[in-house]
């Protein structure tokens, strides 16, 4: 049994270099990870239910992958072309593995933008929104995920 902690120690690290370099889904490697290692104990030190709340944190945290840009393009009073360039922008950046993730929401905004108003000033403002909006996301998923190890090591060990 002791190369399931192996399996679990792999996988948290593997999501945390997910988390910085998104080529890798950072935040559901370190649930599967977190999730085995209370398996290993057959839920006896992390119940179940709070594998549940580790769950809906991480549920959180992919969440905000897809909506940040969305958001902070929304606060730059992008239209509705460019949110929707946006949310299409990041669905197919994920096919661009690192770089199709970070600029994909960046273009979709700034073509959206620009369809709707034909006015490169405002495309790039809203490109740049889309783009801080990345970054915001990449705060927030590091934070929650350190919620999630944190949660998961108070309850194993106390």
């Amino acid at each position: 049994m002791d190369w399931y902690w192996i399996v679990v120690v792999l996988l948290v690290v593997s999501g945390f270099v997910g988390l910085l370099l998104p080529v890798l889904p950072g935040i559901v490697f370190i649930f599967a990870g977190l999730l085995l290692a209370a398996w290993i104990d057959d839920f006896a030190r992390v119940s179940q239910t709070t594998m549940i709340v580790i769950g809906a944190i991480a549920l959180l945290a992919w969440a905000i992958d897809f909506f940040a840009s969305y958001l902070t393009a929304k606060k730059a009073k992008a239209s509705k072309l460019a949110l929707y360039g946006t949310l299409i922008g990041a669905i197919v950046g994920i096919l661009g593995g690192v770089i199709g993730l970070i600029i994909g929401p960046v273009i979709g905004a700034v073509i959206g933008e620009f369809i709707s108003h034909k006015n490169s000033g405002d495309a790039a403002r809203v490109g740049i929104a889309a783009g801080f909006g990345f970054v915001v996301a990449l705060i927030i998923k590091l934070i929650l995920a350190l919620i999630m190890i944190a949660l998961f090591t108070y309850t194993y060990f106390y």
